[in-house]
Parts: C-alpha cells; sequence; structure tokens
C-alpha cells in the first residue's frame, strides 16, 4: 500500500509542475490582456487540480494558500474583479509562491516561505477588490466575528421549463471537506453555469447556535439541473466525493419533496426555480460513496464540462533513453547489413536491393518516430524565465517585462534540461547590466519599462534561441578597461568589436564594481559559454550603443543522429553534417587563389570565400595534397551566417550516423564535434564546421536569428 501511495504521491507531483507551467501561462496572456474565459478557467482549474491533490495527500500549508489564490481566480472569471496590473502582479508573485509551496512539500524540506503575507494579500484581493497598501480596518466586531448575509426569497418560484433530462443532486458535506479547505460555493457555482440550475440549501440539520460545532458540517445542498449531462455533474464534484455524501439522478428518484423550500443566495447564482412533476420512467440516481482504501484523485483531471484530454503515459526516462540507444544500434547494424551486401556482390539483385531500401527507410522511420517522443517545446523553460524576470527586476528597482516568441518550436528533452542554467545567466545579465533605470530611460526618450525578449526557432535542422533587450548595449571602451586592469589583455591589443564583445565571456571578468546577489563575482557568462558549447552549439553576441544588446545561441536538435555526408580526406573518413552543407562543387584549376602567406580563398560567381583543407587542418597530410589531384569544395555556412570552402578529396555516401560522444569516452579534439561507426565498422570523427570555419576567420553576420550572411557573390 505504501508504494502504491508513494507512485501516486510521484505523480502528483509531476502533475503540479504541468499545472504550474499552464498557470503562468494563462497569467501571462491575462497580464497581457487577453482574460478571454477560456484562459482564465484554464487558470482556474491548474490551481484547483494542486489543491485537490494536495487536500488527499493533507499537505496543509499548500492546501491554504491554494484555497486563497483559488478564490481570487473565481472573482475574476466570474467577473466580480477586473485583472488590472496592481492585481495580477500579486498573481504573478503568488504563482511564484505557489511553485515553492509545492517544491517544499514534494522534497521535504523548508525553504522559509512568507507565504502567509501573500495570501493576505490575495484574501484582500477577493474581499476588497485590491491590494492595500497597510492592512484594512477590521470590519469584524467587538467579539470578533464578522457578518454576512443570508437572503431567503420569498413568494413562489418561476417553475423549470419541461426536461426529461432532468437532474437532481444531493450534496451533503461531511466535515472532512472543510478541514481540506475545500469550499463547496464554487462547485455549486459551477453546476449553475452549466445549464438552468434551482438551488437549494438543506437548514434542517442546523443547530441553535449555543449547541453549534464548528468543527461539524451541518448544510446540505439540493440541485435541480435542466439538460446537463450527470458526467459533466460528476466531474463538478471531482475532489470531493470522498468527503461528501453525493446522489445524483432524475428528480424523481432523488427524495426531494416538490415544494418549494427556504433558500440560501449563493453569490451570482440565478434565481431558484421550482422544478415540474417527475417523470417515474426515469432510472434510479447513481450513489458516489468514498472508496474503502483513500486515494488522491488524478490533479491533472479536467474539471466542469472539459473536453476529456487525450490519453497519455508515463513512461521513465531512463528506459526511453534506452530505447533511443537501442535504435541508433539498428541504424548502425542496418547501414553494417548493406555493407556486407554490396561487398558480397549481391546487392544488385532486385529482391534484395529492394528489402534493404524498404528495411533503409523503416529504420529512419523508427528513428525519427523515437526521437518525437523526446521532443518537447521549450515553453515550459521559457514560462521558468518568467519568475527570474520579475526577482531580478525587483531586486535592481527596473521595470521590465519579458516578451517571448516562438515558445511551440521542439527540441530534444536533454537539450532543454540543459538550456535553463544558460538562460537564467543571460536573462539576469540583459537585466542587470544590459537594461537601464527608469530614470535614465526616460532621460534617453525610451519607455520607462525595458523589455527583454526570448525568442526561439528552427533554422536549417537547428534551433536557434535568443535572448535580447532594449537597453544601453555593451559599452566597448569600458570591457575593455576593465579587461586590461585585471590583465586579461595586454594594453596595446588591437580588438575588434566582436573580440571586445568576447572578452565578457572570460572567467572572472565582470563590469560590476561592487558584489550583489545577482552579480560582481565574474561568474556567470563564462558558464553560459561552456555550457552552450558542451551541447555542440555556438554563442554569438551583437550590440548597438543605445539601442541594446542580443545573445543567440544556435544548437542541434537532437543529441543522438544527424544527417551527414560521408567524405575522405587522405584516406581518412569524415562526417560533414549535412544542416551546415550549401552545395559541393570542383573547383577548376586556379579558382583556389592565395591571400597573404598562409591563407587561400575560392574564387565563386564573382565573389570570394576563405578556403579550408581539411587534411592540412586536422594534420592528416602536412605535405599537401598529392601532385595532379583535384580536389572537392564543399561550401558550408556556420550558425553565425560564416562562409568557407572545405576541400576534401572525394565524397562516399549521404546517410543518417549515430553520435557518439567523443568527449566521454576520449578527449576534445579541436574542430571534432563527435565521433559515429559507419557500416564497416569504422569510427570516423564528425567535424565541428562552426570551430573549422572559425579558424578560418571568415566574417559572419550580426544575429543568428537574422538572415544570413551569403558567400559573396
Amino acid at each position: 500500500m505504501m508504494d502504491s501511495m508513494e507512485a501516486i504521491r510521484v505523480t502528483f507531483f509531476q502533475e503540479c509542475e504541468e499545472q504550474l507551467a499552464e498557470l503562468e501561462a494563462g497569467l501571462v496572456a491575462i497580464e497581457g490582456g487577453t482574460a478571454e474565459p477560456d484562459t482564465v478557467n484554464a487558470v482556474f482549474r491548474s490551481v484547483h487540480s494542486i489543491k485537490g491533490g494536495a487536500g488527499a495527500f493533507q499537505l496543509a500549508d499548500l492546501v491554504s494558500f491554494a484555497h486563497g489564490f483559488e478564490t481570487v481566480l473565481d472573482e475574476i472569471r466570474s467577473g466580480r474583479l477586473e485583472p488590472r496590473a496592481d492585481i495580477m502582479g500579486t498573481m504573478l508573485h503568488a504563482a511564484d509562491v505557489l511553485s515553492d509551496l509545492v517544491r517544499e512539500a514534494r522534497d521535504g524540506t523548508a525553504l522559509g516561505i512568507g507565504w502567509r503575507e501573500v495570501l493576505a494579500d490575495l484574501d484582500a484581493i477577493a474581499r476588497h477588490g485590491s491590494v492595500p497598501a497597510e492592512p484594512p480596518p477590521p470590519e469584524a466586531d467587538e467579539f470578533g466575528f464578522a457578518p454576512i448575509t443570508i437572503r431567503i426569497p420569498t413568494g413562489e418560484p418561476e417553475p423549470m421549463a419541461s426536461d426529461p433530462d432532468r437532474l437532481m443532486v444531493e450534496f451533503r458535506p461531511h466535515p472532512t471537506l472543510f478541514a481540506r479547505a475545500h469550499d463547496p460555493i464554487p462547485v455549486l457555482r459551477e453546476l449553475a453555469r452549466l445549464g438552468e440550475a434551482r438551488i437549494a440549501c438543506d437548514l434542517e440539520r442546523l443547530p441553535p447556535l449555543d449547541l453549534l460545532d464548528p468543527e461539524q458540517a451541518y448544510l446540505a445542498w439540493r440541485i435541480e439541473l435542466s439538460g446537463v449531462p450527470d458526467t459533466a455533474v460528476r466531474d463538478c464534484f471531482e475532489f470531493l466525493d470522498e468527503d461528501c455524501d453525493l446522489v445524483i439522478g432524475p428528480r424523481s428518484t432523488a427524495g426531494v419533496p416538490p415544494e418549494p423550500e427556504p433558500e440560501l443566495a449563493l453569490g451570482h447564482l440565478p434565481a431558484a426555480r421550482t422544478a415540474t412533476a417527475p417523470e417515474p420512467s426515469r432510472p434510479a440516481p447513481s450513489k458516489v460513496s468514498a472508496p474503502s482504501q483513500a486515494a488522491p484523485p488524478p490533479p491533472g483531471a479536467a474539471t466542469c464540462g472539459d473536453n476529456a484530454p487525450p490519453p497519455t503515459i508515463r513512461v521513465d526516462l531512463d528506459r526511453l533513453d534506452r530505447l533511443i540507444d537501442l535504435v541508433g544500434e539498428l541504424v548502425i547494424n542496418q547501414a553494417m547489413l548493406g555493407q556486407r551486401v554490396i561487398e558480397a556482390g549481391v546487392a544488385r539483385q532486385p529482391a534484395v536491393a529492394t528489402g534493404l531500401d524498404e528495411l533503409k527507410l523503416l529504420t529512419r522511420e523508427i528513428q525519427e518516430s523515437v526521437m518525437a517522443i523526446r521532443a518537447q517545446p521549450v515553453r515550459p523553460l521559457f514560462q521558468r524565465m518568467g519568475r527570474i524576470v520579475r526577482e531580478v527586476a525587483a531586486a535592481t528597482g527596473k521595470v521590465v517585462r519579458l516578451r517571448t516568441e516562438g515558445e511551440g518550436t521542439e527540441v530534444d528533452k536533454t537539450v532543454v534540461e540543459r538550456l535553463a542554467d544558460p538562460l537564467t545567466h543571460l536573462i539576469r545579465n540583459a537585466i542587470d547590466h544590459g537594461i537601464e533605470t527608469p530614470e535614465r530611460r526616460l532621460a534617453a526618450g525610451k519607455p520607462a519599462e525595458g523589455t527583454v525578449r526570448l525568442v526561439a526557432a528552427h533554422r536549417s535542422g537547428r534551433v536557434v534561441i535568443e535572448v535580447s533587450d532594449d537597453g544601453g548595449g555593451i559599452d566597448r571602451s569600458r570591457v575593455r578597461q576593465i579587461a586590461e586592469r585585471k590583465g586579461l589583455i595586454p594594453a596595446d591589443a588591437q580588438l575588434s568589436d566582436p573580440e571586445v564583445d568576447s572578452l565578457l565571456f572570460l572567467p572572472g571578468f565582470s563590469t560590476t564594481e561592487t558584489v550583489s546577489d545577482i552579480s560582481g563575482r565574474g561568474v556567470g557568462m563564462d558558464v553560459v559559454k561552456r555550457s552552450i558549447q558542451a551541447l555542440g552549439g555556438r554563442l554569438a553576441v551583437a550590440s548597438r550603443p543605445g539601442q541594446g544588446s542580443s545573445f543567440g545561441m544556435s544548437l542541434p536538435l537532437t543529441l543522438a543522429v544527424l544527417d551527414g555526408m560521408v567524405v575522405s580526406v587522405a584516406d581518412q573518413t569524415l562526417v560533414v553534417p549535412l544542416t551546415a552543407i550549401m552545395e559541393t562543387l570542383r573547383p577548376a584549376p586556379g579558382d583556389v587563389r592565395a591571400l597573404g602567406p598562409a591563407a587561400r580563398v575560392l574564387a565563386i560567381r564573382g565573389g570570394f570565400v576563405p578556403v579550408v583543407d581539411l587534411g592540412e587542418e586536422l594534420g592528416f597530410s602536412p605535405a599537401g595534397r598529392a601532385e595532379g589531384a583535384q580536389p572537392v569544395a564543399v561550401l558550408v555556412e556556420t550558425s553565425e551566417g560564416a562562409c568557407a570552402a572545405l576541400l576534401i578529396d572525394s565524397i562516399q555516401d549521404q546517410r543518417q550516423v549515430v553520435i557518439k560522444s567523443l568527449e566521454a569516452n576520449y578527449g576534445t579534439i579541436p574542430g571534432i564535434a563527435a565521433a559515429t561507426i559507419l557500416g564497416n565498422g569504422r569510427v570516423a570523427l564528425i567535424l565541428d564546421v562552426d570551430a573549422l570555419v572559425a579558424s578560418s576567420g571568415a566574417p559572419a553576420s550580426s544575429s543568428v536569428l537574422s538572415t544570413p550572411l551569403s558567400c559573396s557573390r
């Protein structure tokens, strides 16, 4: 039983992560002015689901805070509260606190969260419609009791229209329902939204005031609904069925007398109405009772009126990694099988050739399907950055808004997980060093509110992520002075603007004079560069004084496989990533020309591009190419927009290869990104095109998201 409950608990916290992501996305959308009913309802369901699961595990702090949060959201979705900027600021802060409380409950650690102060702000919003600058004056009387108003309508209610599908619901809460901070009123409001409703409060068990026990539950409700399916009704009681007596059935069998009874007004509920005569032919009602062994309901389930989400299954990540490894071995063995068939001389037989082609296509389809399982959008990662922006902006006294684009861009799960730290550092750097104070922005003719943009896009088989700001840009003269003072560069060094920008990524470099909680220790940007390089990516910097800066990251979509061109250089087999190749050609004699004592360029269609001889660059043929041998030029473009021509001996094939980490199995080699196993069993090195071209000094475009710099024409 304990193992089962622990598994359910793990599932609950996994669901909480999804609900928190949806919560923050919805709140940001509401803050941006798109307070559509579906968005507000989705936000409410997220908090309600977290509260329901937390109540099942008796997480009192989490339940209490989620209940206060839920109350404010209910006011917003009912239209009684306008989501103004000051209110949404408190709501976003409450979402951060809710996330911390979930993490505290999951890890069993005390984070020292001041959630009660935020809960008091939420309560003030729910009661007064705003966050008070100082505690509101007490409204209770001298005995500490606050008044409530109960309205019991008089007269004959309007009869409900005849409907053969009328349902009668009897709802009697248990004391445990209130002990877990559940509130029946929002449930009754949801039932009223589903269709025409008549709701009556049963006061029969309510004792005299001197005999009332505050820990008991005395009230019950009878709800008559018209035109509402019973499945939608059951969804409304999803988290309450273990803590109440619930009967759902046709009115004729629900046991409610046809005479109208006194009714308790419930906020904005429609006026109560009397049902028509019961129909005897309806089936018996269904009784919802608590199971003998309590288990928490699935926290991610839909509430009232939602369409059921598509069925999903949770798989342990280790199992998925094992599957991907096996698919990689399948790709290698398929290539080996094709090589053996060719060596055996039977590849020309039609049946064998057709079978090999079908096996190749099927293997590729399996590999792509498995990789698609690991692909996930960057949306959750981008949403986490919203909290970083709010925290750093508050700490620096700046007004900053985060704008995101391309949240649906998908990338391998491993890449997404390892991007969190680099993005966090870049966001903090943009706010602390890039965005000016409101006073300086206004003096410069800018709006007081600064903007940080976080953009993701697919480009040439890679994912490109850019963090940019509209701040003051990089003060290159100051960067150079600090680098000289710290001894990072000599005083007479001649540096271009890109070279000055690259100083930001040196260990120990910082433009902040005093150490703070945000910056000043010289740790951060060097971590960003190392993290991106470890993912097989490249980092580009662009900045314009007074207009802002941008940091672009170009990363592989996956760390498992790639499409490559297999080439030969000095009897060695190499793989060039296909996404970097623009075209291949065989240069005519005289097209490759010397430029200076060591450099060479390739003349192509009236322009020139730098030449990188792979044999010489990698040390395979130090004496140069054989006399009379005509090389093949592979025209490539880097993720930063630089172009170059790689000189090789010949092209063997184009195929999909499985990436094997060279650093984990051997070590780091300049110009080599990874390795793979070919069909003949030999190891082939996968080229790092960006590093090879960088050694040639090819020019790059200003931003990895801008139009790439094509080869000179």
